[in-house]
């Protein structure tokens, strides 16, 4: 799925559970019909990563195989 500037502008964005309160943060949307988006919190402008939700939910695995998502 293309990502549009009007997709991003009907995201709503959390941070993530594993944010550290140090700057070192990622914000994820999935109010976006067949997407999840994601993006860094220092640049809120800035450009945001597409996955299908199949592909955040392998993209996770990855990271942390043993949790569920």
């Amino acid at each position: 799925m293309t990502t549009t500037p009007r997709s991003l502008d009907l995201a709503i964005w959390r941070k993530s559970s594993r944010s550290n309160g140090q700057g070192q943060c990622v914000e994820v949307a999935t109010n976006v019909p067949a997407t999840v988006l994601v993006r860094d919190s220092k640049d809120p402008a800035g450009p945001a990563l597409t996955f299908s939700p199949a592909g955040w939910t392998s993209f996770l695995s990855t990271l942390t195989p043993d949790t569920p998502h």
